[in-house]
């Protein structure tokens, strides 16, 4: 097996990934994400779409399978090279996973890899964490210094994208960014993963349960179901699909006729 970075291929590759808790959540999925590519991953609740996410930079361990990211491999390549990939990768997590005790200002600098930060200097960290505020279309001013407690549910959610950013990752991996949010703050952060994944000129994959807000925005989705890939393809070839289970995804109908089709848990 190759472990070797090529600088050529896929942005990530899910090599045949195999994960089991107490009962099986992955069962041997095989997925390309292209680079630049924004990408959708839809699915039942329970399926293993987060769990999925999680293994691209070794938070969850496969108990078979391997991860490719940018041509190295997560779980054979040794320790350096997962500290690498995980230095080209940002993760914004579901509820923002802010820490209660730390300011903006020090949730933000965690993002920034630690080698950057001996590097940069003082005024070089409050620059970049003033810009990645600022891309997130928060005022730095107005809340550098505040704690999550002070927060919006909207301007966590930014703020966790903030940190997600600060290290200028060329991947970003977004794990249900709209849980938990009304219909106009849903569209707000919708608009700016676009906005972002083009201004950045990163690859997004995007875990949502937000089906037609995932099709708007990306270039291709997949849908897991019972932890294997059911569909793959292009937001038309979705919309069009024949399958009782993709159809529920998008047809309130068609969800109701599948339940004894779906596999949730």
């Amino acid at each position: 097996m190759s472990v070797a970075g090529n600088g050529s291929g896929p942005a990530i590759e899910y090599r045949g990934v195999f994960k089991a808790f107490d009962e099986p959540v992955l069962s041997g999925v095989t997925l390309s994400v292209e680079r630049g590519e924004m990408f959708a991953l839809f699915g039942p609740s329970g399926t293993g779409k987060s769990v999925l996410l999680k293994t691209t930079i070794a938070l969850v361990t496969p108990d078979r399978g391997d991860v490719m990211v940018g041509g190295e491999s997560v779980y054979f390549g040794g320790r350096d090279v997962l500290e690498r990939i995980r230095r080209k990768v940002g993760f914004v997590f579901q509820y923002a996973a802010l820490f209660d005790s730390l300011t903006v200002f020090e949730n933000i600098e965690i993002g920034i890899p630690e080698e950057n930060l001996k590097r940069m200097g003082a005024n070089a960290v409050a620059q970049r964490v003033w810009e990645s505020l600022e891309l997130v279309n928060l005022d730095p001013k107005q809340v550098l210094g505040k704690l999550p407690s002070e927060l919006s549910g909207g301007m966590k959610k930014r703020v966790g994208i903030a940190r997600a950013i600060s290290g200028r990752p060329e991947i970003l991996l977004w794990d249900e960014p709209t849980t938990g949010l009304d219909p106009v703050n849903t569209a707000a952060i919708e608009r700016l993963i676009t906005q972002l994944s083009e201004d950045l000129h990163v690859t997004s994959l995007l875990v949502t349960h937000d089906i037609e807000g995932g099709l708007d925005m990306c270039d291709r989705v997949a849908m897991l179901e019972g932890g294997s890939l059911r569909f793959c393809g292009s937001p038309d070839d979705f919309r069009a699909s024949d399958d009782a289970v993709v159809k529920a995804f998008i047809d309130r109908k068609a969800a109701i006729a599948a339940l004894d089709t779906l596999e949730i848990r």
